[in-house]
């Protein structure tokens, strides 16, 4: 491996490092913090709606990303190239983030859900052909450094996405301004959804420049099978990448956890936000900057996550990461006007003005700090732990087994907080559920060996 690195020109690995910078903004601004809570507080007729109908729509995507993800990275072990498909899926994603443009408040949530989907699936399909490039390009010793980098890099593309909102586009309803007392551009007006609405074509826009480096400057395999071949072969090698990985016993148990506990982080990002913006009536702006903080925080755990993959292993990394995010996400569905801990600490509700104003939204703005700082080390660790525990050649497959893995139940978290909110119309028991699996992840992630093709008798020491 350290000849491929090599042969790989410096320009080359930033190039692979900007597609997260590029991809994460649909993520942060789209899913989690200003479209997402939109559709949940305003497009609906009540939060609960809301919530349940978000939930279905992030449950239908993962139901498509799990079933189609495994054959398309088998596939592309065929074909070789990655770059074709991330193209092709780009394509698609760009076209419907344009289309949240038109989801005013009133209109239709099956139409607004779709576009949301297919831009979803575009995006979950680009990052299996993008991470399964990644053993390639950098030596073992490296990759769970330039992982964690290229994670916080994406941080940082949310994060200025999320300043450009606050500062420049979305105004509050009280004053007509933004954040930093400036109209907001091109006439935004709030009383339409126009500062949540552009971030579908922001995030598009976003996407389409920032990923030419990578297409520019980052080498892509050799070019193999013809594509109906490839198809045909691909079909044929995932029936024996499933049978392989029943005996590769520690991936496979490495791959079961991250099923688990990957769901219940996917589930928090998707309903995180919608579930402040509907309990405290936050704001776009205010949710933007809950969102910048958490960008900040994210980008340092990142960073210094990479670190500690370097010298302690990304098994460390990983299980103190969904430790943390356990506490925190406790403490947000334990907190509500007035109380956190379920009412075992009472605060005063008494509102300062301002944004968080109370003490209730203060304290779980501070539990959502502590997500912020775990929730990107447990996804970029997660990507090395696989790359550690696979060669290049089979990287294909295997990642796209990682995306299955990622996404074969990623439905059902969404969908649980779904009818259980819909069924005993709290939002907060909905999102208590997300604890079962971040839980249940973390127990079996424990006993898996490191790296996950040693046999798993060396769990209890390969934690380094």
């Amino acid at each position: 491996m350290a000849e491929m690195r090599e042969a790989v020109p410096r320009r080359g690995i930033w190039g692979w490092m900007l597609f997260d910078w590029a991809a994460q903004p649909f993520f942060t601004v789209v899913t989690t913090f200003i479209f997402g809570p939109y559709f949940v507080s305003r497009m609906a007729s009540d939060p609960a709606e809301g919530q349940a109908a978000w939930g279905y729509g992030v449950a239908a995507a993962g139901l498509a990303i799990a079933i189609l993800s495994p054959v398309l990275g088998s596939i592309a072990d065929q074909t070789g190239r990655r770059k074709p498909w991330i193209a092709f899926f780009g394509v698609i994603q760009v076209v419907s983030l344009s289309m949240l443009w038109f989801a005013t408040p009133g209109s239709s949530l099956f139409v607004t859900r779709l576009f949301f989907c297919l831009a979803t699936v575009a995006a979950e399909f680009s990052i299996v052909f993008n991470d399964s490039m990644m053993p390639r390009l950098v030596p073992e010793r490296e990759i769970g450094r330039i992982s964690n980098v290229a994670w916080g890099l994406g941080y940082l593309g949310g994060m200025i996405a999320l300043i450009l909102v606050v500062t420049l586009l979305a105004a509050s309803p009280q004053t007509g301004l933004t954040v930093i007392g400036l109209e907001p551009l091109f006439g935004l007006d709030p009383a339409d959804g126009g500062d949540a609405r552009v971030t579908g074509p922001l995030s598009a826009l976003w996407y389409a420049v920032f990923v030419l480096p990578m297409f520019l400057f980052t080498p892509d395999a050799a070019r193999g099978l013809p594509l109906e071949t490839a198809v045909r072969a691909g079909v044929a090698e995932l029936t024996t990448t499933l049978a392989e990985v029943r005996r590769r016993s520690g991936i496979l148990r490495f791959l079961v956890a991250r099923m688990i506990y990957q769901d219940g982080v996917n589930a928090l990002l998707a309903l995180g936000g919608g579930f402040a913006a509907a309990m405290f009536g936050w704001s776009v702006t205010e949710l933007g900057v809950y969102g910048i903080m958490l960008n900040v925080v994210a980008i340092f755990g990142c960073f210094a996550a990479g670190r500690m993959d370097t010298a302690l292993g990304s098994k460390w990394v990983v299980t103190f990461s969904l430790a943390i995010l356990l506490a925190a996400t406790l403490g947000i569905v334990s907190t509500g006007p007035g109380f956190t801990l379920f009412g075992l600490v009472q605060l005063p509700a008494t509102d300062s003005g301002g944004m968080f104003g109370t003490a209730a939204e203060k304290a779980y703005v501070v539990y959502g700090l502590f997500i912020g700082l775990a929730f990107g080390p447990v996804q970029a660790s997660s990507r090395s732990y696989m790359a550690r525990s696979v060669a290049p050649e089979e990287a294909g497959r295997y990642f796209g087994i990682y995306a299955l893995s990622g996404r074969a139940t990623s439905f059902l978290a969404p969908f649980i907080v779904a009818t259980i909110t819909a069924s005993t119309a709290s939002p907060r028991l909905g999102m208590a559920m997300i604890l079962l699996f971040l839980g249940a992840g973390l127990l079996i992630l424990i006993s898996t060996p490191y790296p996950a093709n040693r046999p798993a008798r060396a769990a209890s020491g390969a934690a380094a």
